[in-house]
């Protein structure tokens, strides 16, 4: 923000590690967070009478102290090893913001580069199994919810689901398409386009997909849209 403001294209050595470091903690953190709020959401709507027992106040604190203390090792170490590696090809990313990849470009050290490999893809793994667990959770909760006899039972299970799933969808998408490009497509151009779409949309529409559960929005978007769609209408028949 401040170098879009002053238009200004550098940012310090120790600057780039801090924000290496709190970009893969949060991003981390996110997806770990998310992996809880379907958990949740599952023993709400699978199994509602041990939802006291599973998810009381003690349980949610040690998962999300667990899912920031993952974040910071993982992230802590994700910043060391790329930051211990010497740059032998200049100090210029092609990129908005400093990205592991685009730093270990710069480097010429092929053991630091396995390990940041084996970093990655330890990551990988961990985010791989996180979504094998939403997807299985979900498949289970629409069980559920197709079975519940009245409609509004049902539309209530699913007005609880849709914004995470939409959130988590949005999310795994934009990321893993981003990093799991082939490399044939691969252009400085496509790159940033895709890092601004998994680094900045995700976080900017989480707000408003949440809120979507708030009847006040959804009457005041349904109001708007109304409104839109008849004043579209109207300019259509008086210009014929």
């Amino acid at each position: 923000m401040h170098n879009s403001l002053w238009d200004t294209k550098t940012i310090t050595y120790h600057g780039c590690a801090a924000q290496l470091f709190f970009f893969a903690f949060f991003m981390s953190v996110e997806f770990s967070l998310l992996t809880i709020m379907c958990y949740d959401r599952y023993v709400a709507i699978c199994k509602p009478l041990h939802y006291g027992t599973l998810l009381g106040s003690r349980a949610c604190a040690h998962m999300a102290a667990a899912a920031w203390a993952t974040g910071f090792l993982y992230s802590l170490l994700h910043t060391a090893n790329t930051f211990s590696l010497p740059l032998c090809q200049g100090n210029a990313l092609g990129q908005f913001f400093c990205e592991i990849p685009h730093i270990l470009k710069l480097s010429c050290s092929h053991s630091g580069y396995l390990r940041e490999i084996g970093l990655i893809g330890v990551g990988t793994c961990f985010c791989f199994g996180c979504f094998i667990f939403i997807v299985f959770s979900y498949v289970q909760i629409f069980r559920a919810v197709l079975k519940i006899p009245s409609e509004q039972g049902r539309h209530k299970a699913f007005s609880t689901c849709l914004p995470h799933l939409a959130v988590v969808s949005l999310f795994s998408s934009t990321a893993l398409f981003a990093n799991l490009k082939s490399p044939s497509i691969s252009s400085p151009s496509l790159d940033l386009a895709l890092s601004l779409l998994y680094s900045v949309v995700p976080p900017a529409l989480n707000p408003f997909i949440y809120s979507l559960r708030n009847q006040d929005l959804k009457d005041t978007l349904r109001k708007m849209m109304t409104e839109s769609f008849s004043g579209a209408i109207k300019c259509l028949f008086s210009g014929a």
